[in-house]
């Protein structure tokens, strides 16, 4: 228990001024709750097992009046506006907050980052970055079933529900890698719908969002060139884009930058190009009820030469 104190999925390790307040919330409402249950464990034992001359007090009308009564009266009339100043001070938009789409899909999520200032906008999948200091603000909505959306270490869950635009807000304040992940149960694969979320200086995240608007990379070797005929050949483009190419598949993930990100198959598995041969050629033996077939028909040396163009997509 203590090693969830911690890490990159802890809500009671916070990393903005959101998921502070939700943490001293938590910390308040447990420790009163455990405190106040002690304290009726011991008056209960007290009742149960001390002689009658000394716990008669515990019925009389002045105990009635202040422990049953008076006490939670006072405690519940304290935590309200405490609750209320938390809801308040919590997911609060900011007019210049970066704005991002998010949309949940069994089992991966599509982000959008729109346009912004003269900068163009582009998609990414299963990966969120955010410029540490500066207000977020995302447009949650889900393609097929609800699902939830939740940075334990950045924020609150927010429900995901498909025709229903729902908006999450909040800042940033420690650099790093957290992870989010969904929170309602959507199918087969929920436990592994997970994304990163990568908190970044200004200036790095300026060159990170430069870099994925700009379209992919033509293959520098003859390999990586069959690896993109390939991709052609084998129909990915009916599910995938890749800007820059013909590729213009908008059923499945955006690959224009696949080889720039942390993990594949929604945080599953650290990305390389053996993991992306092993995705591609038994996708639905390792994560049954995706909606990506898997590819074991492409020979061994066919399998490396499309896992390696598409690593080569920084």
């Amino acid at each position: 228990m203590l090693a969830a104190c911690s890490g990159v999925q802890s809500a009671l390790n916070p990393a903005g001024g959101d998921s502070q307040h939700l943490y001293r919330l938590t910390v308040v409402m447990t420790v009163g709750g455990t405190l106040i249950f002690i304290g009726v464990t011991v008056l209960l034992l007290y009742a149960i097992y001390a002689p009658p001359e000394r716990r008669a007090w515990l019925g009389t009308r002045r105990t009635i009046i202040y422990g049953g009564l008076a006490f939670p009266i006072t405690t519940l009339s304290l935590l309200l506006p405490y609750g209320l100043i938390v809801m308040r001070d919590t997911d609060a938009p900011s007019p210049d907050a970066l704005q991002i789409e998010v949309v949940g899909e069994q089992y991966w999520w599509r982000v959008r980052y729109p346009a912004e200032g003269g900068r163009p906008d582009f998609a990414t999948a299963n990966e969120v970055v955010l410029p540490v200091g500066r207000p977020v603000s995302f447009t949650l909505t889900a393609a097929d079933v609800i699902h939830s959306f939740w940075i334990p270490n950045l924020g609150g869950k927010v429900d995901m529900i498909p025709g229903r635009a729902n908006r999450l807000s909040f800042t940033a304040e420690r650099t790093g890698v957290y992870r989010g992940v969904c929170a309602e149960f959507c199918g087969d694969q929920h436990a592994r719908m997970a994304f990163d979320v990568i908190v970044l200086d200004p200036a790095e995240f300026d060159a990170w969002r430069a870099a994925q608007a700009s379209g992919a990379q033509a293959p520098e070797t003859p390999f990586l060139e069959r690896g993109r005929t390939l991709f052609r050949t084998g129909g990915c483009g009916n599910c995938h884009a890749v800007r820059g190419t013909e590729a213009d598949g908008q059923f499945g993930p955006d690959l224009t930058h696949v080889g720039s990100r942390r993990t594949i198959g929604a945080g599953q598995f650290p990305n390389n190009v053996g993991t992306l041969a092993g995705w591609i050629a038994n996708t639905q033996h390792i994560k049954p009820g995706v909606r990506m077939p898997s590819y074991g028909m492409l020979s061994g040396e066919d399998l490396r030469a499309v896992a390696g163009y598409l690593e080569s997509l920084k």
